[in-house]
Parts: C-alpha cells; structure tokens; sequence
C-alpha cells in the first residue's frame, strides 16, 4: 500500500472504496458467468445462477472476491500452501455467513450440502472448502492481477462517476430482489397482499418468475408449502 503522502494517479489505486467496489462487482459478474457454464457442463442445461433480479449479479461472489482481496493480501508472498489454506477458510466462512444470513432472513437456502461428506449444518463442506483453497492460488497468481489491470484501463473521468451510478444500481438492485424474495414467500405462505406495494410486487414479480430467477431456492419454514 502507498504512504499517506504519495499521490493516487487512477481513482482505484490502494485498498479504498472504489477498488474493493470494482472487485466486488466483476466478482458478481465472474461468479455467475463461472457458475452457469459449470451448470451447463456438468447438467446440460441453462440454469439461472444470479442473485438479483436485474442484471448477471451475485452478492455471494462478490462477498467472496472482496474476501479474497482483503483475507489473502496478508500472504500474497506466501508458499502455495499457505495461501491455499487460507482461501479455504476464508471462502469456507463466506459460504456459511452468507447461507446463515439467507436462512435467517428470508427462511431458504439456495444450496444444501447436508448429503456431501464432512459438511457443517449443510452451509459449508470439506470438497469445496478444497476448491475454495485451490482457488485461493489462482486468484492471487493471476485472477486479482488481471483484474487489476483491467480496473486501470478505466480513465478516472468515466470511472468515477461509472462506479456510483453503478453502486446506486446495485443496492436498489438488492432492495428490490430483497422484497420480492420476501414478499414471494409470503406468498407460499398463503399471505394476501395487504398494501398498494405488495399488490405491485405480485404484479410485477409473481411466482413463476421468481422460480425461473431462484431455481434452488428452498424455503425451509415447517408451515411454508411449495
């Protein structure tokens, strides 16, 4: 990191708002694109893998990008051992917090490793805290520095004012996938609309294209009937 006295020539240099933004979002981004393709090979079919209604976004991987950025900057220097251990539990703590969190705001999961071997509350298990770790590898040899590379292409008199018209993008983005997941299991729960914005939200983001959107969404709620 720079001294406090040297000069920032493009607005993501350092470990600030705008490059933890920036790795943050294209991690969304990868995440999807990653977890789709994976989808199609090893399922043969498309499969939606976004978390948000608007846009390829995914706040768990960009969680995780952001996790791996700050978590592996420590041992970026370290033997490949080391920093794949590190990745491991980092992503591991990642893949639970975000699981505890869905659960306990919303009442679903969107995976379940309870059948997998070693698992822990069905959030986390050993074989992808594995691949987590091999990932950890890759991201510090390559991925974060190509990402890097392509956040400084970016002159900083589109960058700046890009990376907060997108950020208002995306917690609006959140808000909005937010109500409909909620007001979606409402739904499953036989709950009628009370007010003008649940009979919008019915309107605009009913079942079927909440299914289409969550695929893997689970309601684990005893009374909630899918």
């Amino acid at each position: 990191m720079k001294g406090s006295n040297e000069v920032y020539n493009h607005f993501t240099d350092g470990f600030g708002f705008y490059r933890l933004f920036w790795v943050f979002l294209i991690g969304c981004v990868l995440g999807v694109v990653v977890e789709t393709l994976w989808c199609l090979l090893t399922r043969h079919r498309f499969e939606s893998r976004v978390g948000l209604i608007y846009g390829p976004l995914n706040p768990v991987y960009g969680v995780g990008a952001l996790a791996l950025a700050v978590g592996l900057h420590p041992v970026r220097d370290s033997r490949d051992i080391v920093i794949c251990i590190a990745g491991a539990i980092l992503g591991s703590i990642v893949e639970y917090v975000c699981s505890w969190v869905q659960e306990k705001s919303f009442g679903s999961v969107s995976w379940d490793y309870s059948k997998m071997f070693f698992n822990l509350h069905g959030r986390i298990n050993l074989l992808y805290s594995i691949f987590w770790g091999g990932l950890a590898i890759f991201w510090v040899k390559d991925i974060y520095p190509r990402m890097i590379r392509w956040i400084s292409h970016i002159p900083n008199k589109i960058g700046i004012p890009l990376t907060w018209v997108l950020l208002v993008f995306v917690v609006v983005d959140i808000a909005v996938s937010a109500c409909a997941v909620y007001r979606w299991k409402q739904r499953i729960e036989k709950i009628e609309p009370q007010t003008q914005f649940e009979y919008f939200m019915d309107e605009h983001y009913p079942d079927e294209r909440m299914q289409k959107i969550y695929p893997n969404m689970k309601f684990k709620n005893a009374d909630v009937q899918q």
